[in-house]
């Protein structure tokens, strides 16, 4: 609940500095791309996951606020989509997983923008933090095909493959970018981003289990400030 407050907050911020943005020289602006998206760390028996990148996009609204001479404090809100898949063989069962899962997510970044050329060169850096609002995981398990919606708990019971489609709701970690922005205010802008959050929820039937899931990624986006 109080990651929900904080996201409500953050679109309430943008709000308000898009309707000062002219009188305060502040901008807003909007960003949109695709996410090469992996999910990292350790499966149920401390091995590394062996998973495989999936393109996902994000859209959404960010906001500049000069704190400096050339470095701003740049505020944002995204809908964004995040995952992974697998083709291998599990406990001696043939099973593929694929899962989408779409995210709310708040970034708070620092950014130095000089002026390069008729435009300006940025490289910024920061923290995130997400909160799941839905998704689908998929299935494929001795050639039968399962889809189901993501489920957010912290917890749940099963040793069921198909089963495994919990997540916890909540999401933090890193972003690190740069790019350059015309003079006309279009942008184009490379990030990665490391999860730090354990993003898997704890399967009790298993109390004895290493799962570590963390979402990671890299992008590409275009951007245009007003």
């Amino acid at each position: 609940m109080k990651t929900k407050k904080l996201l409500v907050a953050g679109l309430l911020l943008l709000i308000g500095l898009s309707a000062k943005a002219q009188d305060e020289g502040f901008s807003i602006g909007i960003r949109a791309g695709l996410n090469l998206q992996n999910i990292n760390g350790k499966d149920l028996t401390g091995d590394n996951l062996e998973l495989n990148i999936v393109p996902r996009f994000h859209a959404g609204v960010v906001a500049e606020i000069p704190i400096a001479p050339e470095f701003y404090f740049q505020p944002g809100l995204l809908y964004t989509t995040k995952g992974a898949k697998s083709d291998n063989e599990f406990l001696g069962i043939d099973m593929s997983a694929e899962y989408n899962i779409s995210y709310l997510e708040l970034p708070l970044s620092f950014v130095y923008k000089p002026q390069l050329g008729d435009g300006y060169f940025f490289l910024g850096f920061g923290p995130y933090i997400s909160y799941g609002i839905g998704g689908k995981a998929k299935f494929n398990i001795e050639n039968v095909s399962t889809e189901d919606n993501i489920v957010f708990e912290k917890e749940y019971e099963s040793l069921n493959p198909a089963q495994w489609k919990y997540f916890k709701p909540l999401d933090f970690g890193g972003n690190i970018f740069f790019g350059y922005e015309l003079e006309n205010g279009l942008s184009l802008q490379l990030n990665a981003q490391l999860g730090l959050a354990k993003i898997n929820s704890e399967n009790n039937a298993v109390p004895d289990e290493d799962a570590e899931f963390r979402n990671t990624g890299f992008g590409l986006s275009l951007g245009y400030n007003f």
